[in-house]
């Protein structure tokens, strides 16, 4: 199979306008500047700034499983809130892969050896998104989506399979935002931003699930190791798991995963001729999380 090649980008003098400041913005400031804002407990505070978003991003409070504004103790509490009971039902099956985060699928198909489509006339490598050749190489030639997160949405991330945790790597990087302009106009994009890299074996063999971070994306956190970012460096970090005992993590079909403390972006890989996407996930398609993504072939 040919590697795909990058095409001119049909941009423009405005797309080009609205995305050159990200190349001058402080990018590391502004995101330490959000992680200090989005933890102030004063109330005054912390109510006008939850009030604002829910307001200009029309969050849906209704599912929330506390309604209550003012209960938040502070804004992150409030972007990364629970819902109630039975607002996600998940699909749950041996052969079927759940959608791990509410938002639209941003890009959904095959990889091209070990290329995967970033945007129309936009590619990037697996082994750079990966952070290692090895680690890509049972993802090449198999199956992928890249799911985009909106501010208003939930940011919870849940498990799409039953999983054992093998690994986890933090890779530092830009923080580019990864609105559907920018991931249009930037090359590499998810390849260049911080992202953690989680590993797991499932029943549809091994299954890479990627966190990519985000200007303002002010941490993200596994339910396992807490809070990966933000440290100061450029240092590759990487765990390993064991299969039992202490230190072992193993993860039911739906189960919350990791959370991003302001929003970003997922993306789901597998190992070829393992899993067969839903025929209604298209790119641009809104997703839940919990509503069946794919089924496992064979």
């Amino acid at each position: 199979m040919s590697k795909l090649q990058d095409s001119p980008i049909s941009a423009t003098l405005s797309d080009h306008l609205r995305n050159f400041p990200q190349h001058l913005w402080p990018q590391r400031g502004l995101t330490r500047l959000t992680h200090w804002a989005t933890r102030r407990r004063t109330p005054w505070f912390k109510n006008w700034l939850i009030h604002q978003f829910a307001r200009h991003f029309r969050v849906n409070l209704a599912e929330a499983l506390e309604t209550d504004l003012r209960a938040y103790p502070d804004f992150n509490a409030f972007f990364t809130r629970a819902l109630q009971s039975g607002a996600r039902p998940i699909a749950y099956g041996d052969r079927i892969v759940c959608c791990p985060v509410d938002g639209a699928i941003s890009q959904i198909g095959m990889a091209h050896e070990d290329t995967l489509l970033q945007a129309k006339g936009r590619s990037f490598s697996l082994a750079e998104l990966l952070g290692d050749a090895e680690r890509a190489r049972p993802f090449q030639n198999g199956a992928f989506v890249t799911l985009y997160l909106s501010p208003r949405d939930y940011h919870r991330i849940h498990i799409p399979l039953a999983g054992q945790l093998r690994e986890m790597t933090h890779i530092p990087g830009k923080l580019f935002s990864v609105s559907p302009l920018t991931t249009r106009m930037i090359p590499n994009l998810f390849a260049r931003n911080e992202r953690v890299v989680t590993l797991f074996d499932t029943a549809a063999g091994p299954m890479a699930l990627v966190l990519v971070g985000a200007i303002n994306v002010a941490s993200i956190e596994t339910v396992w190791a807490g809070a990966i970012t933000p440290p100061l460096g450029t240092t590759i970090r990487h765990w390993s798991y064991p299969l039992q005992g202490d230190g072992a993590v193993q993860l039911d079909q739906g189960a919350e995963m990791g959370r991003f403390n302001m929003g970003s972006t997922v993306i789901l890989l597998f190992s070829p001729q393992k899993v067969r996407w839903e025929r209604e996930m298209q790119r641009d398609a809104i997703v839940r999380m919990g509503e069946p993504l794919a089924k496992l072939t064979g």
